[in-house]
């Protein structure tokens, strides 16, 4: 049932963590939880009034009785009413509250973990997954939290006080209730057994969807520029049936175990009738009593619903929440050893690294830079140029070899010290909802104003920031005031700069760009770069030029490592390459220079 793209997602957590996570949520809450249980109890008991009146009303007709006792019985059938109103809205009120409670527990819980998840493990999990978890599951759950466990106190308290009343009433005339249980209790173990893996499908192909989707909205240019509409379409078809499928699955569970259950719920009341009928006739019980018990298993039938609805709706409340535990189950990438990095040398030993077992990415790749060294990383596409980039910016740990800074290795680094370290700046940037002050503050929170200021000059973003509505007080991000591309990563740069490590990994920051806003840009990234040590993955063989080595990577190895000029006079795979780039034309001419003449890795 469960799909390979399931089984390649972020961990599932078990029943067992999921009990031990429920447990701490129902000990933390203790209190609040007793207080409802409490309240609902004592609602349940007014409710239990009114069938037991009408059952003491008919007695008094039947048995002739004054007409003032029935306008007693009848006031307090009233009052009860009333009573069992307000104590229910108690009751309801602070089931909501309980539930608001722990939905905010495990949204800071589930947040608090997520953005300590592994960037690697991000990344190979897909981001589809992650969002899943982050939209569908959360909304599943907070469905369950806030109404299910609410619904499922009043029903749950509510059969038990009925049952108990009905009893006390008269045990021979319930006995019908007996009737319902063969029905529930074999239709709701068979649907049990197959609910929570057909749920677990369900959620992985939300996920496996939800990343078709984001991949092709990211991509649109590209598939449209390669015509890959197609294939796209066939991919997203392909996912959508698969939800299709696993949707028709659950579906069918819920159709064959409801009208089971439905009938499980009348059955008793019409036994009850009947068989308090005879009891009548035989003198066993008055005719009060059956009609109490009657109106107390008809009582039955709406908590009951309400019990097994919500059973359904708390499979896919548990399947959510093993999901959004699931995402803490994901081991740590590094372990912090406490070691501090002697000097800012950063060395790359006989490295080698596979996304997948048994196809190594990078082949003893070795590597040393001296501090305030540019070392350009070149080569063809696919040689493995920027998985390199991400080991030697400890993003990712090499699965043999060492990746080091001051003799310490980088797994070895916590990741605020690590970026103290060494930073990985790519084409990719984000700006997060708030002020401009908020996104820089992210990079050193405790930076005065001046300090932010002045890594707002040091990338020249101080003229367009100066001119926001409320300068570095100007809400950004989504729904906030608009940034161009060129401003989003200037914005960057400068929360690089706050950061001040002391080695950058440049993974064509500019790629992305019209040539002019990279002119600009590249003005900002020079005066970022300058004084540090520099490896710049080019793609662009412009960003070599002037660097102080260039590395040329093949297949997973460095194929030739040395200047410029010195690789081109030796005539092998760098040369070529050289020479194939300087006789293309085209605008990425013009932005090499501008970069090289800013001196720039």
């Amino acid at each position: 049932m469960m799909t390979d793209h399931a089984r390649r997602t972020l961990p599932v957590a078990d029943s067992a963590a999921v009990w031990r996570h429920t447990r701490g949520l129902v000990s933390a809450h203790r209190r609040l939880l007793a207080r409802v249980l409490g309240l609902h109890a004592v609602a349940a008991v007014a409710g239990l009034a009114g069938p037991w009146l009408v059952g003491r009303l008919v007695d008094e007709v039947s048995g002739g009785g004054d007409v003032a006792q029935v306008d007693r019985i009848s006031l307090a059938l009233a009052g009860a009413v009333v009573a069992q109103t307000v104590l229910t809205w108690a009751a309801r009120r602070g089931s909501f509250i309980l539930g608001e409670n722990v939905f905010a527990q495990l949204r800071e819980q589930f947040v608090g973990r997520a953005v300590n998840l592994p960037l690697s493990t991000v990344e190979r999990a897909g981001t589809g997954d992650l969002v899943a978890r982050t939209t569908n599951d959360v909304e599943a759950l907070s469905h369950v939290v806030r109404f299910g466990v609410p619904s499922i106190f009043v029903a749950s308290v509510t059969v038990v006080m009925t049952l108990v009343a009905a009893l006390a009433t008269s045990v021979p005339a319930t006995l019908p209730v007996l009737i319902g249980l063969p029905l529930y209790w074999v239709s709701t173990r068979r649907y049990l057994r197959r609910a929570g893996d057909g749920y677990l499908w369900e959620r992985a192909t939300y996920a496996a969807l939800n990343g078709v989707v984001s991949e092709t909205v990211e991509g649109a240019r590209t598939i449209d520029a390669l015509s890959l509409a197609g294939v796209r379409r066939s991919r997203f078809n392909k996912a959508l049936h698969e939800c299709y499928a696993a949707e028709r699955y659950t579906l069918g569970l819920r159709l064959r175990w409801f009208p089971i259950v439905e009938f499980g719920y009348f059955l008793p009341v019409a036994g009850a009738v009947l068989w308090g009928g005879w009891l009548v006739l035989q003198g066993h019980v008055s005719i009060g009593a059956a009609t109490s018990v009657a109106l107390f298993l008809h009582q039955l039938v709406q908590p009951l619903d309400d019990v097994l609805m919500w059973l359904d709706e708390i499979q896919v409340g548990a399947t959510s929440l093993a999901r959004v535990i699931g995402v803490g189950v994901v081991p740590p990438d590094r372990r912090p050893t406490g070691r501090q990095p002697q000097g800012s040398d950063l060395a790359v030993r006989d490295v080698r690294y596979a996304y997948r077992p048994g196809h190594d990415v990078l082949r003893g790749v070795s590597l040393d830079l001296r501090p305030g060294e540019r070392l350009a990383v070149v080569g063809p596409s696919g040689a493995g140029k920027s998985t390199l980039g991400r080991l030697m910016a400890g993003i990712d740990g090499p699965r043999e070899g060492r990746v080091e800074v001051g003799g310490v290795p980088l797994v070895d680094l916590d990741l605020h010290q690590l970026r103290g370290e060494v930073a990985l700046v790519t084409q990719e940037h984000h700006v997060f909802v708030g002020t401009v002050a908020e996104n820089l503050l992210l990079a050193r929170p405790r930076a005065s104003g001046e300090e932010l200021e002045a890594a707002l000059r040091a990338v020249d973003a101080s003229p367009w920031v100066s001119e926001l509505p409320e300068r570095l007080d100007t809400r950004v991000g989504s729904g906030g005031h608009a940034l161009t591309e060129a401003q989003s990563q200037q914005l960057a740069l400068a929360r690089l700069v706050l950061a001040d490590p002391h080695t950058l990994v440049l993974d064509e920051a500019t790629s992305l760009l019209d040539p002019r806003a990279a002119r600009h840009l590249e003005r900002s990234l020079a005066a970022v770069v300058a004084g540090r040590t520099v490896v710049a993955i080019a793609h662009r063989l412009h960003t070599a030029h002037d660097a102080d080595r260039v590395a040329v990577i093949e297949d997973g190895a460095v194929s030739e490592i040395g200047t410029h000029q010195e690789l081109v006079e030796a005539g092998g795979a760098y040369a070529a390459l050289w020479a194939s780039w300087r006789d293309q034309p085209g605008p990425s001419e013009s932005v090499g220079s501008a970069e090289v003449s800013q001196g720039t890795a």
